[in-house]
């Protein structure tokens, strides 16, 4: 074993993540994961104002995982980054700072899909073997499965991510942003109101939910009864869709990662569902379910030792729609 040491940038939206994992003889140890993040009252992530927030906190962020990982940068054997799916001044912001510091310290740079990186520290985090993967975040709304050997998409939405959907209805109802943490809280206190449930095949719709929740808003509908609305409605719409994968593939396992893993009624949810099965879910731990630097690390490393996708820092560049199923996965048997 090496013991090479890979620092990565995560920088796809609103997080600017700086990790660090080193491989060991007992597999990959994280040893920090630091991050700040953009917020906003109102406006949800403005592009611009998201790309000066990760140029103006990457220093001291970067300062912060080295701190906690107890290294110094002569320690560190390569550099990984997020480069892509994403915003891309979100991106561009993570781009600059991996080559510059691929530059300063003559390491090598692995360009990373922020994607496969969710699931494979899902999958490292929760031991599991063969699962299906649901990713739902901002952007974001897949069920996934690694089958011919390769991450292959099962389901998605039609239109916008879960957490956007949120989103989208947090800024009308002034909820800030991010939105979704508010909605969960005041979804407690709710009763049902009934929204469009949009499932299409494999497939799952959240655009006009959102915008049928923004019209009873309008009309005098309380905050507490839509969220509790949306919550239910999104969440059983993609628990039907992931039942069935896990049906279509035979597979029996679940895990739940991207940021829309943190809410509480959402992992309710699929338990259930996975038990109805005789088959177990797998939350991915807080810390790790939402974007982070140490996925994008893990995945880099794993990347550079199947020689994945090595970039010439000169003349790296993003890649803002990268599919998962577009990834080389070898590292994956079966």
């Amino acid at each position: 074993m090496s013991n090479e040491i890979c620092l990565a940038i995560e920088c796809t939206a609103h997080t600017l993540g700086i990790g660090m994992v080193k491989d060991t003889k007992k597999g990959i140890e994280i040893l920090s994961n630091e991050k700040d993040m953009y917020v906003s009252e109102k406006g949800g992530m403005i592009p611009n104002e998201l790309r000066e927030h990760h140029r103006k906190v990457r220093d001291s962020v970067y300062e912060g995982s080295l701190k906690a990982a107890g290294i110094k940068e002569k320690d560190i054997s390569l550099i990984a980054f997020s480069q892509g799916p994403g915003m891309a001044p979100a991106l561009l912001a993570g781009l600059e700072f991996a080559k510059s510091l691929s530059v300063k310290l003559n390491k090598p740079l692995i360009g990373v899909n922020h994607l496969a990186a969710h699931l494979e520290i899902g999958r490292q985090i929760t031991k599991t073997k063969d699962p299906i993967y649901v990713f739902v975040s901002g952007a974001n709304t897949q069920i996934i499965a690694h089958e011919g050997g390769r991450f292959r998409v099962f389901g998605e939405t039609m239109d916008i991510g879960m957490g956007n959907a949120l989103d989208k209805f947090g800024r009308l109802a002034g909820l800030g942003f991010p939105a979704g943490p508010k909605i969960e809280e005041l979804a407690k206190n709710g009763k049902y109101i009934e929204l469009p449930y949009v499932v299409k095949g494999m497939d799952v719709g959240f655009s006009g939910i959102a915008t049928k929740a923004e019209q009873l808003l309008k009309k005098g509908a309380k905050v507490e009864d839509l969220c509790f609305s949306l919550q239910e409605t999104c969440f059983a719409m993609v628990a039907e869709v992931t039942e069935r994968a896990l049906a279509h593939c035979g597979k029996e396992e679940v895990i739940l990662i991207g940021g829309v893993a943190a809410n509480k009624r959402f992992c309710e949810m699929l338990d259930i569902m996975c038990k109805s099965r005789g088959c177990r879910f797998f939350p991915v731990p807080l810390q790790y379910c939402g974007d982070n630097g140490a996925m994008i690390a893990m995945l880099g490393l794993m990347q550079y030792r199947y020689s994945i996708n090595t970039l010439n820092a000169k003349n790296a560049d993003i890649n803002p729609n990268w599919r998962i199923d577009d990834m080389e996965v070898p590292w994956i048997k079966g």
